[in-house]
C-alpha cells in the first residue's frame, strides 16, 4: 500500500471525486488549492484533498473510497495519513459532511467529534437534491479532531 500526493492532472480521479461530493463545479472550488493524497493497493483504492483554512484549520474537503473497496479500512489509513502529516503544522483537522447515517459514524469513530451546523448548506449550494442512504442532505454537519 502506498499514498501519494497528487500534483498534477488531479481531475483524472474525479469518478472518485464525485463518489464524495457529485456536483462538479462544487470540486472545482477546492480541487486545484487543496492538496491531494491517493492511496493505491494494486489499484488506486481511495483519495483525499485537504485544504488549509487558517488559524491552524486543516479541512477534508473530499475523501472518498472505490465502493468495491469499502468496508477495509483504506478512508481511515487516508485520515490517519492526513493526521500524521500535518500534525505539528496544524491544531485542528475538521470535515464537513451532511447529516448521514454513513458518514457521520465513520468520522466519530475515525476520532471526530460534531463542532457545528451549516443550516440549508446542500439546500443553497448545490443545483439538485442530494440524498444519502435514503436521507435527503440538507445541512452541513462540521466535526473536528485535535491534531
Amino acid at each position: 500500500m502506498r499514498i501519494s500526493q497528487i500534483t498534477q492532472n488531479k481531475k483524472q480521479f474525479l469518478s472518485l471525486l464525485l463518489l464524495a461530493d457529485e456536483q462538479e463545479d462544487m470540486i472545482d472550488r477546492y480541487l486545484e488549492q487543496g492538496t491531494m493524497f491517493v492511496l493505491d493497493d494494486d489499484g488506486v483504492k481511495a483519495e483525499c484533498v485537504v485544504t488549509d483554512e487558517g488559524n491552524g484549520v486543516l479541512e477534508i474537503k473530499n475523501i472518498a473510497t472505490d465502493p468495491e473497496s469499502q468496508g477495509k479500512g483504506y478512508g481511515k489509513k487516508l485520515i490517519d495519513f492526513v493526521v500524521q502529516t500535518y500534525r505539528g503544522r496544524f491544531s485542528v483537522l475538521q470535515v464537513g459532511t451532511g447529516d448521514s447515517p454513513l458518514t457521520i459514524p465513520f468520522y466519530e469513530k475515525c476520532g471526530f467529534k460534531r463542532h457545528h451546523i451549516v443550516k440549508d448548506f446542500f439546500t443553497r449550494n448545490y443545483d439538485h437534491p442530494i440524498f444519502e442512504a435514503g436521507v435527503q442532505l440538507v445541512d452541513m454537519i462540521y466535526l473536528r479532531k485535535d491534531l
